[in-house]
């Protein structure tokens, strides 16, 4: 079982062997490799297997018919990609590869499976998916409300509060194969705008970027600069009634 999406379950409610047993049989049963820029599934699609990101990012978008794309949203290691595969009869939208993605798919059973005999692991997944809504409406707040520099600085405190969570972070730094027009295509800001705003960043020392990677000198100062309070992301363990005492 992917040791990021182990570690994300477990932040809701500690899980029981036999719950952790279940969730290695579902997701060890079928896997594969899709290289970076490459798509996951396109809108359009009929998807037979919910999508678990085991290793690498990806993203969900939307392609405008003159070719501009918008990310909504994107998908870290330890992230599900389609939760509700099973109840829409086409995707909506596209999942695409940001780096080399390895993927687990749970099947319809393996789904029936958790929900059924492993309640823990239900609401587990349910709160993974309020959190994931929760995420979006705040995208939503950044599009519409935050300047840029509060945008990118906001988006980078969640990047890397969602990394730390699954232990993806090494002090203070953490991957970001992140483009300049990837962040614009999630921002909503001009290639130039998000060049300026990087600037701004690095030169004031709130961040420092090399090498494909994100480093936060000071996370309180960036949170500040970015208005960030990592509230939505509901990790303060709301699941500990339900946890596992074996």
């Amino acid at each position: 079982m992917p040791p990021a999406f182990l570690r994300k379950l477990n932040t809701f409610a500690v899980l029981s062997q036999d719950d952790e047993q279940m969730l290695d049989m579902v997701t060890s049963q079928r896997g594969r490799i899709v290289a970076a820029r490459e798509d996951v599934v396109r809108i359009g699609d009929r998807v037979q297997a919910i999508n678990l990101i085991a290793s690498g990012w990806a993203c969900r978008y939307r392609m405008l018919p003159d070719g501009r794309r918008q990310i909504v949203s994107l998908i870290l290691p330890g992230d599900i990609c389609d939760l509700n595969i099973f109840v829409i009869q086409r995707m909506d939208l596209s999942i695409g590869a940001i780096s080399e993605v390895g993927l687990r798919e749970i099947s319809r059973e393996g789904l029936e499976t958790l929900l059924t005999a492993h309640p823990r692991v239900r609401q587990a997944l349910w709160w993974e998916q309020l959190v994931a809504n929760s995420i979006q409406r705040e995208w939503t707040v950044n599009l519409g409300q935050r300047t840029a520099l509060e945008r990118i600085a906001h988006l980078f405190c969640e990047i890397f509060t969602r990394l730390k969570l699954v232990g993806l972070t090494d002090g203070d730094s953490c991957e970001l194969p992140l483009t300049q027009i990837d962040l614009g295509e999630i921002t909503g800001l001009s290639a130039v705008h998000v060049n300026r705003t990087l600037q701004e960043l690095r030169s004031t020392g709130l961040v420092v970027l090399r090498s494909r990677m994100l480093t936060i000198p000071n996370f309180g100062n960036l949170a500040d600069a970015g208005l960030f309070d990592p509230g939505y992301l509901h990790l303060d363990h709301v699941g500990r009634h339900l946890d596992a005492t074996e």
